[in-house]
């Protein structure tokens, strides 16, 4: 499954040249960081989430599912793309939802609220060098169940009015969910 693993022994961890010219490929931290933590995210992955890599040997760029089986979202298929820059472990991955769906921390246009994709985030809660791809995993997916902030919200209009009317906010998300998000 991880071919980044059998690359890695087979480059060798210098960038001194060979006699015939050609420099070895270094192996970057993250990638190295992302052959263990891929491998942990896939055995931890919660039931409703699935992770796909377009490319295997690209463990920095891949695709996260999110299927709630609970809540006001429940029943709806939600993508999120997940790119993993050359500075981490020291900067968060970049996250963007693909789906588009009516949610008090994630936009219409996917940009998502989550302290711990924030390199500084007000509650402490943001992004650490301890952190690792699981906890976005398990973060992204709590959006859906537990994690819903209506108190400091990125989309205003969806917490008002979920604050005013919850029939009418659990019936706007319906309509995306059906209109957006259908499995």
């Amino acid at each position: 499954m991880i071919t980044l693993m059998r690359k890695q022994k087979r480059e060798p961890d210098s960038t001194e040249g060979s006699s015939t010219g050609e420099t070895g490929k270094r192996v970057s931290i993250r990638d190295k960081l992302l052959v263990k933590e891929v491998q942990e995210m896939e055995q931890t992955l919660p039931s409703t989430c699935r992770v796909k890599f377009e490319d295997p040997h690209q463990l920095h760029d891949f695709f996260l599912t999110v299927t709630p089986d609970e809540g006001f979202w429940a029943g709806g298929r939600f993508r999120f793309h997940i790119y993993v820059t050359e500075d981490y472990n020291m900067a968060p991955p970049s996250v963007k939802c693909l789906t588009k769906l009516w949610h008090p921390n994630i936009s219409e246009d996917g940009d998502i609220c989550l302290s711990l994709l924030r390199q500084n985030s007000i509650d402490g809660m943001g992004w650490a060098p301890t952190r690792k791809l699981k906890d976005i995993v398990w973060g992204l997916n709590s959006l859906f169940t537990d994690l819903l902030n209506f108190d400091d919200p990125l989309n205003i209009e969806a917490a008002e009015l979920y604050l005013k009317d919850k029939d009418a906010f659990h019936g706007r998300v319906r309509e995306y969910v059906s209109q957006y998000a259908k499995r």
